[in-house]
């Protein structure tokens, strides 16, 4: 038990909330709209797919503590589907293991600082257009469903 003024130790859990919380601040205080856990052609699944105000398409992969980091070894495959990629960790992450080829983000659950940013990979046209529209079909399907949690009707 911790003691007078200090805090315990947050789960795994907690901290990924935590942290996507806060980059996903960080993306809409810089314009952007963002959809959580959007699916990809590949099967992937992007944490924080955000869109910027032109068109940009930004990828975040979160991750919550060393381990998480060491066993992720997809983390390349999402620059295929968007023009910057990040990673965001807590702020007691060790920053130097992650690869320069990737955008830093610091983040908590009240917001986020981008300490090193990507170098831009544009998309392609046609993937990006692809991407805009299941992103959109997603968004709205999500929406949707808040208002009608019985359809299950329609199938993405």
């Amino acid at each position: 038990m911790p003691g007078p003024g200090t805090t315990a130790p947050q789960r795994r859990p907690e901290v990924t909330l935590a942290v996507c919380r806060g980059a996903c601040r960080l993306m809409r205080q810089s314009g952007s709209s963002v959809v959580l856990e959007m699916p990809l052609p590949d099967g992937r699944r992007a944490d924080i797919f955000a869109i910027g105000r032109s068109g940009d398409l930004t990828i975040v992969e979160v991750k919550s503590s060393i381990e998480d980091w060491r066993v992720d070894v997809k983390w390349p495959d999402y620059f295929n589907w968007c023009d910057l990629f990040y990673v965001a960790v807590p702020i007691d992450f060790p920053q130097d293991l992650i690869p320069v080829e990737a955008g830093l983000i610091v983040a908590d659950a009240y917001g986020g600082e981008i300490l090193r940013a990507p170098a831009r990979r544009p998309v392609g046209a046609a993937r990006r257009k692809a991407l805009l529209v299941d992103c959109a079909r997603l968004a709205a399907e999500r929406l949707a469903r808040l208002e009608d949690p019985d359809f299950d009707g329609l199938v993405l």
